[in-house]
């Protein structure tokens, strides 16, 4: 089997209701620019990462792939994921221009598709390949309940839909808006419907300063969170080990981290207690399982990030011994041919062959209106 050619793709799906916000950022769009690896025996592997829909740097990631790494893929085979992705890895040239940032986003893409062609090629869905198990318990918690700029009253009544309804036992909201009252007055009410029994996680997306992390998170407390994530500045390592050696509450981090040598550093700092790898900001799969073998050596949980909307995720998760807790949010479950799927509160296996990022009819249609 030989690549014959990389598709460049570029998929914008809407968010929820219109329009999400968290402490830093507002989207209407979640961006998904990636590739379709062609190979002459007639199969195609995609890959994709994911960003905040704005297209000229979603350009910049497919023209990486493409123009960059194309060449160093044309005639390689595919099966031979770890081998290229060392080889891409180790390119002088390109790592000359980031070794995190877009060139990194792209090396992921083109992992994720390959590991998706090798997966397709034995007929296998991606978690089995990788060693999992179907009859492994992968709890799934909610994150698509809790925006900052929806109304207390909204946000307690789609939380409590999420447990009521849907079956989740874990939710998530967001925290770093502008008064720290307020986000106790959220997080507080929130509990207070949801009952004793019901796991609340909280995410301030890296707003707070160092002291303001101290004293909101003492009063966290109160609330039997399961976590902070994120709490002050992405890349503040000396800041966050200060403040986990402060507060009761554990720390969850590591969307913002692109490399498995930032993930070592927090951990052996002692800075992280649930560790956050994704995918599409790590160079992909392969770098992930660096990542969670890493935490895993450390007897500390794998809980991802899931830029990719879950798809990849649920996979190296059902295959994974660190990971047992996984993000959801549904933004591409219209967008993927095999979206992936929560049963009260926990996600179900895969059957397809592959890594669950084989677009959609309807997606390819909006690819070709591009």
């Amino acid at each position: 089997m030989k690549i014959t050619k990389l598709e460049p793709i570029i998929l914008h799906a809407p968010v929820t209701r219109g329009g999400i916000a968290d402490s830093t950022h507002r989207l209407t769009h979640w961006g998904a620019p990636g590739v379709a690896i062609h190979t002459d025996e007639g199969q195609i592997g995609y890959g994709f990462s994911g960003t905040h829909a704005h297209l000229p740097t979603d350009r910049l990631i497919v023209d990486c792939i493409v123009d960059s790494y194309g060449p160093l893929l044309l005639g390689k085979d595919p099966r031979e994921v770890r081998a290229i992705w060392e080889m891409l890895h180790n390119q002088p040239e390109i790592s000359w221009v980031g070794r995190a940032g877009i060139t990194h986003l792209a090396l992921g893409a083109v992992d994720i598709a390959l590991w998706d062609l090798k997966a397709k090629d034995l007929g296998l869905p991606l978690w089995r390949l990788l060693g999992g198990s179907a009859s492994k318990r992968l709890e799934a918690y909610n994150t698509d309940g809790g925006w900052l700029n929806w109304p207390l009253e909204t946000m307690v009544s789609d939380c409590k839909r999420l447990v009521e309804e849907e079956g989740y036992k874990a939710v998530k909201l967001k925290v770093g808006g502008p008064s720290s009252r307020e986000d106790l007055r959220r997080v507080e009410a929130v509990r207070k419907a949801l009952g004793p029994d019901i796991r609340i996680m909280t995410d301030a997306n890296g707003r707070w300063t160092l002291p303001q992390a101290i004293q909101t998170a003492r009063h966290l407390e109160d609330f039997d969170i399961v976590w902070i994530e994120e709490p002050i500045g992405f890349d503040d390592l000396d800041g966050h080990r200060r403040l986990a050696e402060t507060i009761s509450t554990p720390i969850a981090l590591g969307e913002q981290l692109y490399m498995t040598a930032q993930f070592r550093d927090f951990i052996e700092a002692g800075a992280v207690h649930y560790v956050q790898p994704d995918v599409v900001r790590l160079a992909g799969i392969t770098e992930f399982w660096q990542v969670a073998d890493l935490a895993h050596c450390y007897e500390l949980p794998v809980v991802p990030h899931v830029g990719d909307m879950c798809q990849v995720h649920q996979h190296v998760c059902f295959a994974h011994p660190a990971c047992s807790l996984l993000e959801y949010i549904p933004w591409l479950r219209d967008w993927m041919e095999a979206p992936a799927r929560i049963e009260a509160g926990f996600y179900v296996a895969p059957d397809e062959p592959g890594a669950g990022m084989t677009p959609s009819l309807r997606a390819l249609a909006e690819i070709n209106k591009a």
